[in-house]
């Protein structure tokens, strides 16, 4: 399934400055203020982490890391964020194997099992939809830690508050967004969030086998952002605030022999092509696990966050969420 998932009208919960209690789904359910308000308390923890002090604002809280697909960065930073705050995690990955599901057990059931334990879910799976799906058996939280080809809510908190620390604004921004936009979640909800402020433009740069999917397109622009579609590096502007480079979710495709002709024809990050076509203000930017989108020769540029500023951002930006829906800030 290619197409990302459109929400029917009032299937998901706004936030409307209260997240107390509230699933986090979608990009959908956020305003403009909403995000404001977790940047806001992300720099309060960030200084709490930069400073190494204790917090025991989760203290007696429990929360389920319950992930169907692999992860490094969002397992480690919603793990590394529960216990920053004083909290507890209870680690399920890959369940297919630890866990009942094994044997049988239903995705609903597995759901409201872990419910019964926690304070709130935190959930990858490989299906579209799976995190609204739990959403309507638990009776605590359910976090979307990225679903499919769907979204992946909270990674999109993390990377527009990396711009947002750069530029010191979302709106009037110009960011070159490549590699995977039809399979690639981050990129679905990045082009959501950056369609909530005015002014913004992306360009996305694919191969043509990989580009967003036609009902997609027509329904994001209709949200006021402006998407071009570009296909080759020669149309790069050079006055971009942001690249924000993707891998190909090889996991999506149904060959291997497909991956590796999209592989060949896909774009790499390059010395010479940050010379030709980047400007000494943008940054660089890149979800990971980086496979073939950036060369490591670029790691030593000031301009390239990913190792840096990027990745930490998660860990301050999911302390400052987990802490907003467990009524704790």
């Amino acid at each position: 399934m290619n197409q990302v998932i459109t929400h029917p009208p009032g299937s998901l919960e706004l936030i409307s400055g209260d997240f107390k209690g509230k699933d986090i789904l979608s990009l959908d359910q956020f305003s403009a203020a909403d995000l404001y308000r977790v940047f806001a308390l992300a720099r309060e923890m960030k200084e709490l982490v930069l400073a190494s002090q204790p917090s025991q604002l989760l203290a007696g809280q429990l929360v389920a890391l319950l992930f169907y697909e692999p992860s490094s960065r969002t397992f480690g930073s919603f793990a590394a964020a529960v216990k920053r705050l004083g909290g507890q995690t209870l680690d399920i990955q890959n369940p297919e194997v630890v866990s009942s599901v094994w044997k049988g057990e239903s995705f609903e059931d597995t759901i409201s099992v872990f419910g019964a334990y926690t304070q709130a879910i935190v959930l990858r799976h490989p299906l579209p939809g799976a995190a609204q799906r739990a959403a309507e058996v638990a009776n605590v939280p359910v976090i979307n830690a990225g679903d499919g080809n769907n979204e992946h809510p909270t990674q999109t908190l993390l990377d527009l508050f990396t711009i947002y620390e750069q530029f010191g604004r979302l709106d009037h921004l110009k960011g070159l967004l490549a590699g995977d936009p039809l399979n690639s979640r981050t990129l679905h909800s990045l082009i959501r969030g950056l369609a909530l402020f005015e002014g913004n433009t992306v360009y996305l740069l694919s191969p043509e086998a990989l580009r967003l999917a036609r009902e997609d397109l027509l329904a994001l622009r209709a949200r006021g952002i402006e998407i071009v579609e570009i296909h080759s590096e020669r149309e790069i502007p050079t006055d971009c605030h942001f690249w924000y480079w993707t891998r190909i979710q090889k996991e999506r495709l149904s060959s291997l022999d497909d991956y590796q002709q999209l592989a060949a024809a896909s774009f790499q990050v390059t010395p010479a092509l940050l010379a030709e076509r980047a400007n000494r203000e943008m940054i660089l930017m890149d979800p990971l696990p980086r496979v073939g989108t950036i060369d490591p020769a670029v790691d030593s540029d000031e301009r390239a966050v990913y190792l840096r500023s990027q990745i930490r951002n998660g860990l301050y930006t999911r302390m400052a969420l987990l802490a907003l829906i467990l009524g704790k800030a």
